[in-house]
């Protein structure tokens, strides 16, 4: 069940905590089984998961219906789950750039832009994972791809454009939004959070503690950046705080946005594919955004290769541990990184100011093998020990999952075709994982005897 991940794409070796070992005489090193089997094809030839587990079908693109009456939109990409008393919701993000068949709905007092076809839509479950109804919670956004829960309970959606206003847009797009998965009153009349930046987000993720975020910058030409954004002085978080700073008296610029800075011993860190080996660790600094709403020159070409540190593909990112994990899904040596590979998981100590290189995955030698994973995308810490993460990469498409010692195991597979995984959340009580197959657009909700990964001696993952 160890995927291909040594630096020549021979073998995942694993040691440690959530790390893995480029280091071909490790290779003979035999470890502890992780996981839960192999997974076992789908007789209806959708979802292969191990012995015990099954699935259902939440939503379907062009299939189920929003309680408004058009069809479920399509490409279901971030989502996140959220409960309150007896109240349980997903909210699903929805990347659409135009092209596909089955829009976000132009809702009056919900759509920011209606020449996007974009948005969220929130789906009511029950407490054993069934849909009860789906309705929009956001329209008229742009490519809305990732993003990431706030400590109270909201969900931040992020475009992953840099689409500026003109022919059918009527805004400029590449923000974020904030999307209330009980309160419908506060998501009308959408707010973009332009204090956050104007670049391809792809996902964050917030400090409880300090109110921090931390968003991913998926782009190339040059490769995207890491950033912070620090609120400001007497600010705190909660319902309707964000919107209210953004709709205040300097709010496009409120709080300080920074890029991430990273050094090895004084050294600079050009790009973080520099790192090969789990465990290396590099100081972080931040910079300043001269102009975070781009409106001459795109964010990250606003600095020099020697002022930040560029990583291609960076993707998913999630809160816990006290720290911020985020994912480079994949570097080539003809997107300008300095060493190929195929996925990097970090993990951002604010306590430290530090960035620690968690696992690493060697080029894939056999896209095509069930003991292979490669291009990871969005991200989840499980409640039963160790990460979940959804496959975006080449062959075939997995859920997979990384226990805290550092060992990679099947959780899921798309027996449908090769579209990838996204949006993986688990329920409050960790009975259920739902996830998403993007095209043609399933959500899905995963149960069966999950059972607690025994912890290594890292973060903990719990």
């Amino acid at each position: 069940m160890l995927r291909g991940g040594v630096a020549g794409g021979i073998g995942i070796v694993v040691a440690g905590s959530l790390t893995a070992v480029a280091d071909p005489a490790m290779a003979h090193v035999t470890r502890r089984a992780a996981g839960y089997g192999p997974v076992v094809a789908d007789p209806k030839g959708l979802l292969a998961l191990p012995r015990g587990f099954s699935y259902s079908v939440v939503a379907q693109a062009g299939v189920t219906r929003l309680e408004t009456g058009e069809p479920t939109p399509s490409d279901a990409d971030g989502t996140a789950f959220f409960a309150r008393g007896r109240s349980r919701a997903l909210v699903n993000n929805h990347e659409i750039d135009g092209g596909e068949d089955y829009p976000v709905p132009a809702l009056d007092g919900l759509t920011y832009d209606p020449g996007a076809r974009g948005g969220t839509t929130t789906i009511d479950v029950s407490a054993r994972g069934e849909r009860v109804r789906e309705y929009v919670s956001l329209a008229g956004t742009h490519n809305n791809c990732a993003g990431g829960r706030t400590p109270w309970d909201t969900w931040l959606t992020c475009e992953e454009t840099e689409q500026r206003a003109g022919g059918r847009f009527l805004k400029d797009h590449g923000y974020v939004f904030e999307v209330d998965p009980f309160d419908r009153a506060a998501n009308r009349e959408p707010v973009p959070l332009k204090f956050l930046g104007r670049y391809s987000h792809e996902a964050v993720a917030v400090d409880p503690r300090r109110g921090d975020i931390y968003l991913t910058e998926d782009a190339g030409g040059p490769n995207g950046l890491y950033y912070r954004w620090t609120p400001p002085h007497g600010h705190h978080g909660g319902k309707g705080a964000l919107r209210e700073l953004a709709l205040g008296r300097g709010g496009d610029t409120a709080g300080r946005l920074r890029a991430m800075r990273c050094s090895d011993r004084g050294r600079h860190v050009r790009d973080l594919s520099e790192a090969t080996k789990p465990g290396t660790r590099y100081r972080v600094s931040w910079v300043d955004v001269p102009d975070r709403d781009a409106r001459t020159t795109s964010v990250r070409k606003q600095f020099t290769d020697d002022q930040v540190t560029r990583s291609h593909k960076l993707e998913g990112a999630y809160w816990g541990d006290g720290g911020a994990y985020f994912v480079a899904s994949f570097a080539r040596g003809d997107d300008g990184s300095v060493h190929e590979h195929d996925g990097q998981v970090w993990f951002y100590d604010p306590r430290t100011e530090t960035v620690t290189l968690e696992t690493i995955f060697g080029v894939n030698p056999d896209p095509d093998a069930d003991t292979h994973f490669d291009g990871p995308d969005n991200i989840t810490v499980s409640p039963h020990g160790g990460l979940i993460l959804a496959e975006d990469g080449d062959g075939l498409s997995h859920l997979f999952g990384v226990t805290d010692a550092g060992q990679a195991y099947p959780v899921a597979r798309n027996d449908l075709n090769n579209s990838e995984f996204t949006g993986p959340t688990f329920s409050d009580d960790g009975r259920i994982l739902f996830a998403n197959i993007q095209s043609p657009g399933h959500v899905l909700a995963i149960t069966g005897p999950w059972r607690h990964e025994r912890p290594g001696h890292g973060h903990g993952h719990r």
